[in-house]
């Protein structure tokens, strides 16, 4: 398992989410020693309830670095378990449209509502030990993990000045957002939203009004909305909208309120969803996409703005799953108020095992140290490869099905750059996996950046993707300003900001930013973080002249990234993959 080292440990935090996309994470000596989703390994997208495997790997990890004394944070008070498969969140959201929902509403934060919550408690905790998680469960509350995930993973967090830190999802624990100041390795809670008022909700839904599935395809409407952002529709869109929340205004002006809320009439975002359908009725689709977009950066800029003006604290970080939007963070870090910005990768649930265990950690005397690298899986060894290789070629042959062959290579990041620098489109499945929904170079497919025909190619031999959806780069740090603009000089190692393509350099990557606005959401690569894929974008510069390829993940559509050698060669083989670097063994098809 892949990790930080530091001396050896004595202490130690597991950190739990054991929600949608569940996770574990270890804690050690103020670092993060891995984060593992437990879909990775049962192969089930967004897998959810006790990260059974994801801990094992994790008290396995614990035991090989001499972690003596590990106590168990959790994410959240209390966790619905069973409600994290695609046709049960598509269910719920359904639900929200009925009596029973806007009857429920009401009885949150009421004696009530904290019965249940207790309940549910109870009935996670024997869920968790039936799957063999065994200790005294820690929870910590739900945007607590996140914004520790956001603060104790960011530059600033061994400083001595005050960092802002925003929260922003769908819900956890009845709240939707919270914004809190991050200092000497605490965090005070100045504002928070109630689920109502959920401005990560109102995307879900919206998700869900166009027939995509909420909680998943959030990204999908993100990538739609810039073919139609100038058009009077979207306008129109974004107009009702605004319908929906404001901040307080005093004297009838706008106030630096931390906090913004339901408008009179509204629903609950928890039951808004016939209230969504008459709202939008009759606008197009990607006029709605396109006004949703809109309004998210408009909230969010207004209320980061607000707090930074209230505070007078100019750096900030973020973390809850309506952070995952790349577009929102270019409009937040363009915002003068803002000097500098942090998002904590993957920021989404699945980062909350991270946060709590952090959160956990800090607590009981740990001094955080920045979050660096994040390959947090195990390595796939030339041994697994062959074996996984040997093993798919007697199934193929029984089977009759397309040949491949490999072959081992010494030195198989020159060799892929030299493929790639051909015009091959090229799997990578090597070392460490990365955390996260985001490929970064291990568990991707890779291309030249430069050929709109690669993409198009991916997108019908693997991918199978919506036909607007953009794809990103991998890039050499060093070169990224050749490339895009930075609004800011904020680093972007995990694929958590867009920026704008540099009008003299579209065409070099053109495959690789949105085709209709120019933007591009990178990867930006250095040799500290990944030392053998950054050889490969080297070795791929020298053939080139550019230090840039196409990087996507590495899996079907709506199937988990891959992981381990196996699940790389049954992508391969049930793909139009033509050809696969796996660790140092070469695989082609024919």
């Amino acid at each position: 398992m892949s990790g930080q080292d530091c001396s050896q440990p004595k202490a130690g935090v597991l950190g739990i989410h054991d929600g949608h996309n569940a996770t574990a994470a270890l804690v050690s000596e103020g670092v993060v020693r891995m984060v593992l989703q437990e879909e990775r390994l049962t192969r089930t997208k967004n897998q959810g309830d006790a990260p059974r495997g994801a801990v094992e790997s994790a008290l396995a990890l614990a035991a090989r670095i001499g972690i003596a004394d590990l106590r168990v944070a959790l994410n959240g008070y209390y966790m619905n378990y069973g409600q994290w498969e695609r046709e049960t969140v598509v269910a719920d959201y359904e639900r929200s449209c009925g009596w029973s929902a806007r009857l429920k509403q009401p009885l949150k934060n009421t004696l009530v509502d904290r019965y249940y919550q207790k309940h549910k408690a109870r009935i996670r905790s024997a869920e968790l030990k039936r799957a063999g998680i065994s200790g005294t469960f820690e929870p910590v509350e739900h945007h607590l993990a996140h914004a520790a995930a956001a603060y104790f993973t960011s530059p600033w967090v061994a400083d001595t000045g005050k960092t802002l830190v925003f929260t922003c999802d769908g819900s956890g624990d009845r709240l939707s957002a919270t914004v809190s100041i991050g200092e000497n390795s605490a965090l005070s809670r100045l504002a928070e939203i109630s689920e109502h008022d959920s401005l990560g909700r109102l995307y879900a839904l919206v998700t869900r009004h166009l027939g995509l599935v909420p909680l998943e395809h959030e990204y999908k409407v993100m990538g739609l909305a810039p073919y139609a952002s100038h058009s009077q529709g979207a306008a129109a869109a974004a107009r009702s909208f605004e319908q929906l929340f404001e901040f307080p205004t005093v004297g009838g002006k706008p106030s630096r309120s931390l906090a913004w809320h339901r408008r009179k009439s509204v629903p609950s975002m928890y039951s808004g969803l016939g209230f969504l359908r008459n709202l939008l009725a009759g606008q197009r689709f990607d006029w709605i996409a396109a006004g949703l977009q809109r309004f998210t950066e408009q909230m969010l800029t207004t209320w980061v703005r607000n707090a930074v003006r209230e505070t007078g604290i100019r750096r900030i970080a973020c973390g809850g799953g309506v952070f995952m939007n790349v577009k929102a963070n270019l409009a937040v870090l363009e915002l003068p108020e803002v000097d500098e910005m942090h998002v904590s990768p993957s920021c989404g649930d699945e980062s909350n095992s991270i946060g709590a265990a952090c959160w956990l950690a800090a607590q009981n005397g740990q001094k955080m140290k920045p979050l660096r690298a994040i390959y947090f899986g195990e390595a796939i060894t030339d041994a697994e490869a062959e074996e996984a290789l040997d093993r798919a070629a007697s199934i193929a042959g029984a089977r009759r099905q397309r040949g491949f062959h490999w072959r081992w290579v010494r030195d198989i990041e020159s060799f892929t750059a030299a493929k790639l620098a051909e015009g091959n489109i090229v799997a990578r499945a090597a070392g460490a996996m990365e955390f996260g929904a985001r490929a970064l170079g291990n568990r991707s497919i890779l291309a030249r950046a430069d050929s709109p025909s690669a993409a198009r190619t991916i997108n019908a031999m693997v991918k199978n993707r919506d036909f607007w959806l953009p794809f990103a780069p991998s890039v050499l740090a060093d070169r990224s300003g050749q490339y895009y603009n930075k609004p800011k000089p904020v680093q972007s190692p995990y694929m958590m900001f867009a920026f704008r393509a540099r009008p003299d350099s579209q065409a070099s990557f053109m495959a690789a930013q949105h085709p209709y606005d120019a933007t591009t959401r990178p990867h930006e690569v250095v040799a500290e973080h990944n030392p053998s894929y950054f050889r490969l974008l080297k070795e791929y510069e020298a053939r080139t002249g550019d230090g840039i390829v196409l990087n996507t993940s590495f899996n079907l559509h709506g199937e988990p990234i891959v992981y381990r050698a196996a699940d790389a060669v049954d992508v391969f083989l049930r793909s139009g993959l033509e050809c696969m670097a796996l660790s140092n063994w070469w695989v082609e098809k024919g």
